[in-house]
């Protein structure tokens, strides 16, 4: 039996081996006896941060960020990224919130806590926690009415669930469970763990049924029972109830609604830097809201210490602009989606006739060919961004350039030389090609609305497919509206996002890949009948080979079986053009205060598995005293 152990000594120093630095932030609280010292509060064994490469900063300050909507602070669990399991800014899985934790023959999961550890209110973090969430959330069918999340159930069955010790816990499935791990270290993380001793009191099993409806009542929740008052307290993602304990770097003071949310270090968090200082080094972060149209003037205006979203590259130069006359400097990282935009074709489509040539992979490459990425690099992003189809991008150790170049090179003549071949020769007066009954090719591409970038990319797409005989109109509608004309076929294509990651490595899932969910808008109908064996399933050889690859990866004993399962399923991604891509590798711009240190100068941005800033530890990040353009 193969086990693999899981932490760095470096990572765990006894408290004892370090000499610690009281925040001055906290001394006030120390001194009156409110808060217990430094050395009293970590764990026992806390998380050292080497910071290779970076600064050791000084503790102290506050940072201001815009974000559009109230319910955007919970960006702030993405930036500040405590996790049981967290990427680091290689992307190489490593034990944060857990001491250590081992594997199993992929399938045995035991995670060892840091003995010691706190959450923010000072109450100890131990496996009851973990007991709570199992036995009186997830397999509580008034709280989870379809039981266990997904990620912790494998071939129907869910986990094995064992306390070892007041600070260890396992999991245990009878085959492998690689997804458990990822899920884990996700920007919205499967949380497999509560702070059961302030959850208890909205819990029936520990609480009066008279006590619980004087609680209901108080909360003025919409669903008026016990249930919906411990949801609604119970929002560990949302950040939303400043009662709530947390282990993030940093908590929530202010409660909704409000225009202005400030949050405060937590006390009790884990980690330390080489010289003993607790992190994180910034004491507060504001977050103010604003309409997302306005962020990029008031960023610029100097209103933002540290400011990604809503940001966009046409943006640049009025932000460089910006540095003349406030503290301000603008960086530039890189998207890492597989694509900036990307066309899909609705394999499942009701029309009959649209049907059949959008499954023909002739007519998929046809279109491809027909797009002149060149044409939109230029046009709309300066010529900086990767051209290609959607795929994986070269910062992926999966990454082969000739995969992102297949049926991607601008190329008329043998686009239309394809849909020639299958048949579509006749045309209307207007050089727009026939359908087989007679229709002319005009195709309504749905879009959720949400993007300028998306309606000048397909104006540009028009152009030339119009030469190649196809005729298409975009139709912006809500997003859910949008979402739900693509699940039932009646959308014939839609535009969205590439795949999400485009930096995966072998030991990440390869699902974006197959149909393996109703989201995905090339074949929602295949992708639902995966989830919930409801629809038909996929009757294409090729797609059918995506989902044996799936089921091979998952079961995958070893590296090489992965990484060959993503191998394969690469090669039949991009040969297939199931989805057509534009361009990649957009630039991003990222404004930072002048006297914020431990920002990268380059960085990706993107939602999985980056977290955006949260892998590059947001912690870590520290206004220099030393800077005359503090002023804080």
């Amino acid at each position: 039996m193969k086990c693999w152990l899981y932490s760095l000594l470096f990572l765990t120093l006894p408290v004892s081996a370090l000499d610690l630095q009281e925040p001055p932030y906290l001394m006030q609280e120390v001194a009156a006896g409110n808060l217990p010292a430094i050395e009293h509060r970590l764990p026992s064994r806390p998380y050292v941060d080497s910071m290779t490469g970076l600064q050791l900063g000084k503790s102290g300050g506050r940072i201001q960020m815009l974000m559009g909507r109230p319910k955007d602070i919970r960006r702030l669990v993405v930036y500040g990224y405590a996790r049981l399991v967290g990427f680091n800014e290689k992307l190489q899985l490593e034990a944060d919130i857990l001491e250590s934790y081992e594997v199993e023959e992929g399938r045995i999961f035991t995670l060892n806590l840091r003995p010691g550890h706190r959450w923010s209110d000072g109450h100890p973090f131990t496996s009851e926690d973990f007991r709570y969430y199992w036995e009186d959330i997830a397999n509580n069918r008034d709280l989870a009415s379809f039981g266990p999340p997904h990620t912790m159930t494998v071939n129907g069955e869910p986990a094995r669930f064992e306390i070892l010790g007041p600070y260890s816990v396992r999991y245990s499935w009878d085959s492998p469970n690689p997804d458990f791990l990822t899920a884990l270290a996700g920007p919205s993380p499967l949380y497999i763990y509560r702070p059961a001793h302030y959850l208890k009191q909205f819990h029936l099993k520990y609480q009066t049924k008279k006590q619980l409806k004087k609680l209901v009542k108080q909360a003025k929740t919409r669903n008026r029972s016990w249930v919906g008052l411990h949801q609604r307290m119970d929002h560990q993602y949302k950040n939303d109830n400043p009662d709530l304990p947390t282990l993030q770097p940093w908590y929530p003071v202010t409660k909704s609604p409000s225009e202005r949310f400030l949050f405060k270090r937590n006390p009790y968090y884990h980690r330390v830097d080489a010289l003993g200082n607790q992190l994180p080094y910034l004491d507060e972060v504001i977050i103010q809201i604003a309409s997302s149209k306005l962020i990029p003037a008031k960023t610029g205006a100097g209103e933002s210490d540290l400011q990604g979203q809503s940001l966009r590259l046409d943006n640049y130069t009025f932000l460089k602009e910006g540095e003349l006359l406030k503290p301000i400097k603008t960086l530039l990282w890189s998207t890492s989606r597989g694509s900036r935009v990307a066309i899909y074709p609705n394999l499942n489509t009701v029309d009959d006739e649209w049907r059949k040539l959008f499954r023909d992979v002739r007519f998929r490459r046809a279109l491809s060919m027909a797009v002149n990425r060149h044409e939109i690099n230029q046009v709309i992003f300066f010529g900086l961004a990767l051209e290609g189809a959607n795929t994986l991008i070269p910062e992926s150790p999966l990454y082969r350039p000739e995969l992102r170049s297949k049926w991607a090179s601008f190329d008329l003549k043998k686009a239309n030389q394809l849909l020639d071949e299958l048949g579509l020769t006749e045309r209307d007066e207007r050089g727009v090609r026939l359908l087989p009954d007679g229709r002319p090719m005009e195709i309504i591409i749905q879009s959720a609305g949400e993007s300028t970038e998306e309606t000048d990319i397909l104006e540009l797409v028009h152009d030339t497919w119009i030469q190649a005989g196809i005729k298409i109109f975009t139709k912006p509608s809500e997003r859910e509206v949008f979402r739900n004309r693509v699940f039932s076929g009646d959308a014939l294509m839609s535009v969205w996002w590439g795949l999400p990651n485009g930096i995966a490595s072998a030991d990440m899932s390869p699902a974006q890949l197959a149909p393996t969910e109703q989201q995905q808008l090339q074949w929602p109908k295949w992708g639902k009948h995966y989830e919930t064996g409801e629809e038909s399933p996929p009757d294409q050889p090729e797609v059918q080979r995506l989902v044996e690859l799936m089921g091979q990866w998952r079961q995958a004993v070893n590296d090489q079986q992965r990484l060959d399962a993503w191998q394969e399923m690469l090669e039949i991604w991009s040969d297939q053009v199931y989805t057509i891509g534009t361009v990649s590798k957009v630039l991003q711009p990222i404004v930072v205060h002048q006297a914020m240190r431990n920002v990268p100068e380059k960085g990706l941005w993107n939602w999985e598995p980056n977290a955006y800033f949260g892998v590059y530890r947001l912690e870590r990040f520290w206004f220099d005293p030393e800077d005359s353009l503090v002023n804080k």
